[in-house]
């Protein structure tokens, strides 16, 4: 590091403008990825239902409607002003610019599936051209349908119309959320420093790594859906990154001219030792964050990616840039002082006095905030994982009141069928598993090549209207049903599909909305242990590395595992079970948890937390190093890391919580849940059960058996 730090000083002016420039050149090009991303990726692209839609596509020629509108004419469809009506509307949704085609219970041949069951209301289905925008299209028809269509009422939903208000909502919320927290931020910030220069330094390197990042994500865009949700977590991330590194650097800077080094090697002090910490926290951080790349789903996917992009694009500007302005501006990183005295951290504080307060009672201090824990972990109990649909919007969002139009107003889930691919040949069996599949509870009929079964007897008389259901030796079947697809109850159901004996018949597949989210719910419960296995020996093996302990590890782990218990704890009570209403009443509450989400959730509040880990641990380590008792050497870490630890995750939290105020529920549990196991890990953790086990421990916090101190000898992170 080091030498690494010669060559910055050297070239700073190249690092600092140089990096810049690189950044500005990603930034322009990121930028343009915005309109490509996507709402959706929570589907399992290698599962059943994956297959099914493809073959439906592919070999059906299924056109699946990006727009579906509900039209209420305000009196029976079968009337001839409805007839005119419906007749009008269907000219004028196939005279729009991107549409294909557009269908309706008027041209379908008027099932009574596709009519509401007070016989008010139909269903009208859109088709989109390849290339049309699908946003322009679903605003479009937003704008256009607002007020009706020849005094009828038009609800439109759908795929293009929930993800246009997925997207629009969020970038509202995200300028909103920026507005409410920049400032809160820079305040804070003001005081975090200590003076306007160095108050600014986290915020470029905020600046820089959110841009520098966006780049990533553009290169996304070319080659796979990517998610919108990526640039919410490389601005939130980029922030709270941002400042954490850049407040380490300054501290230890500060520190290292306080004790009369030269600004040049202060600034080889600062990176040899808080820089050795900043690249190997990222490097925890990244490899924790790409644990989500192990689940199928392209949301997560998008991420990992910016997860680990931002990580590593704020530890470059905060070892290339960084060091580059603190040689440039020496003591000046002081100028426009806003606090009186010496800006350099002290040895003696409020961080001593907590430390050693907590040493001396270690035991009680650990019973009363496991037990604090443990009750937040209790609320937990009961909580359910669920998959998100249109109700992420609020309760007045129009697609979601379209949605419900169709959940209230008509019986059959006539829009969400579970769909079956076979081996076609055998349509005996056919006949007998599709008989079998109508006895179903909540099944309301099975369409066939043969004719339509209901309860158990088959009716050919529709079997004309279904001979286009063999194509290329493959036969298709259509469930329609009457539960909610992507809900507990949908997984319930296609799992009872999936276990009914088709005697006879080869290569089942079964599909459909239903279907499709019981492969995503599985998806990650496959793929969990595999993740939690990956965080949990590669955070084992990188602190061994960075400490040298096999006890040290061990301890982050599980405190890490308890305050992330009692994050879902306080989820399931928020947003299950309506515990904070005026947070949450604006939505329909599913009771509950979104699985992705959490997800989510868990991997940043685990790899933020083993941030801070690092930064505390790097403290101690070094001053038992030097030859003080673990007691001194925890009490004076404590003082010297805890208050960036706390400082920097307020920030953090302030910019996470900010997301707590939007028009889209999994950004307020990703806002409430992420900003809440900073703040548990940064106080309750660090600054209370930390200490207390390891004044338990004593000098067995840094023991290793024989093999492996031969192993941290040899591979050990040392400068």
């Amino acid at each position: 590091m080091k030498r690494f730090a010669a060559v910055v000083i050297k070239y700073a002016k190249t690092s600092l403008f140089g990096f810049i420039a690189l950044v500005a050149l990603a930034t322009a090009l990121g930028v343009q990825s915005f309109s490509s991303l996507q709402a959706g990726g929570y589907e399992n692209p290698g599962a059943d239902s994956s297959r099914v839609t493809s073959v439906l596509a592919k070999t059906f020629k299924q056109e699946v409607p990006e727009i579906v509108a509900v039209v209420d004419f305000g009196e029976p469809v079968a009337s001839l002003a409805a007839e005119v009506k419906a007749a009008d509307l269907l000219n004028e949704l196939k005279a729009t610019e991107g549409v294909a085609k557009a269908t309706s219970y008027f041209t379908l041949g008027h099932p009574a599936s596709l009519a509401s069951t007070d016989g008010k209301a139909a269903y009208f289905f859109v088709q989109l051209t390849p290339t049309a925008n699908k946003v322009d299209v679903a605003a479009y028809f937003e704008k256009t349908y607002a007020n009706g269509f020849m005094g009828a009422k038009v609800y439109l939903s759908g795929s293009a119309i929930i993800s246009s208000e997925i997207n629009g909502t969020i970038s509202s919320d995200l300028a909103t959320s920026e507005i409410v927290a920049v400032p809160i931020v820079i305040i804070l910030l003001l005081f975090i420093f200590g003076s306007l220069v160095a108050a600014g330094l986290p915020l470029l390197i905020a600046g820089l790594s959110i841009g520098g990042s966006l780049f990533f994500v553009w290169l996304s865009t070319q080659v796979t859906t990517t998610s919108v949700f990526a640039v919410n977590l490389i601005t939130a991330m980029g922030l709270g990154l941002g400042i954490d590194y850049a407040l380490l650097m300054v501290n230890r800077f500060r520190e290292e001219r306080k004790l009369g080094h030269s600004v040049e090697q202060s600034v080889v002090n600062t990176v040899s030792t808080a820089g050795r910490t900043v690249l190997f926290s990222g490097f925890t951080v990244a490899i924790v964050t790409g644990a989500m790349w192990f689940f199928p789903q392209t949301f997560l996917h998008s991420l990992a990616l910016g997860g680990v992009s931002v990580v590593v694009v704020a530890v470059a500007a905060a070892l290339i840039p960084l060091p580059a302005i603190l040689f440039l501006l020496g003591d000046r990183i002081n100028k426009g002082k806003v606090l009186k005295g010496d800006l350099a951290p002290k040895d003696v504080g409020v961080w001593n006095t907590i430390s050693r307060f907590v040493m001396k009672r270690p035991v009680a201090v650990l019973v009363v905030t496991v037990l604090a824990l443990g009750g937040l972990m209790s609320l937990s109990n009961g909580v359910v994982f669920s998959q998100v649909d249109d109700r992420i919007l609020s309760k007045t969002s129009r697609a979601v009141i379209a949605s419900n139009q169709v959940r209230e107003r008509f019986s059959a889930r006539e829009g969400a069928p579970a769909e079956i691919i076979v081996a076609a040949g055998n349509e005996a069996a056919v006949v007998k598993y599709a008989l079998a599949l109508s006895n179903l509870k909540d099944v309301s009929r099975v369409q066939t090549m043969s004719g339509v079964a209901v309860k158990g007897n088959l009716d050919t008389t529709y079997a004309p209207a279904f001979a286009g259901y063999v194509k290329n030796d493959l036969e298709r079947i259509v469930v329609i049903h009457e539960v909610e697809p992507r809900s507990p109850a949908g997984y319930a159901f296609t799992v009872k599909m999936r276990a009914l004996p088709h005697p006879g018949l080869t290569d089942v597949s079964i599909g459909g909305s239903a279907a499709v989210y019981t492969d995503a719910q599985q998806g990650v419960e496959t793929h969990l242990l595999p993740a939690i296995l990956w965080i949990v020996i590669a955070t084992l093996v990188l602190l061994f590395l960075f400490t040298g302990s096999v006890i040290l590890p061990i301890k982050a782990v599980l405190l890490n595992l308890i305050s992330l218990g009692a994050v879902l704890g306080v989820l399931n009570w928020v947003f299950a079970n309506n515990g904070l209403p005026w947070l949450t009443d604006n939505f329909i509450h599913t009771g509950t948890i979104d699985t992705s989400s959490f997800v989510l959730i868990a991997v940043v509040g685990f790899g933020l937390s083993m941030d801070y880990e690092l930064f505390l641990l790097s403290r101690i380590k070094e001053q038992h190093e030097h030859g003080l008792s673990t007691t001194e050497s925890v009490a004076l870490g404590l003082q010297r890391s805890g208050r960036i630890i706390t400082a920097a995750a307020l920030v953090l939290a302030v910019s996470f919580a900010a997301f707590a105020f939007g028009g889209v529920s999994i950004m307020k549990m990703l806002g409430v849940g992420i900003a809440l196991a900073i703040l548990i890990d940064a106080t309750v953790v660090r600054a209370l059960m930390v200490p207390a086990l390891m004044r338990l421990f004593g000098e067995w916090n840094w023991w290793a058996p024989k093999p492996l101190k031969w192993v941290y000898d040899r591979f050990g992170l040392k400068d």
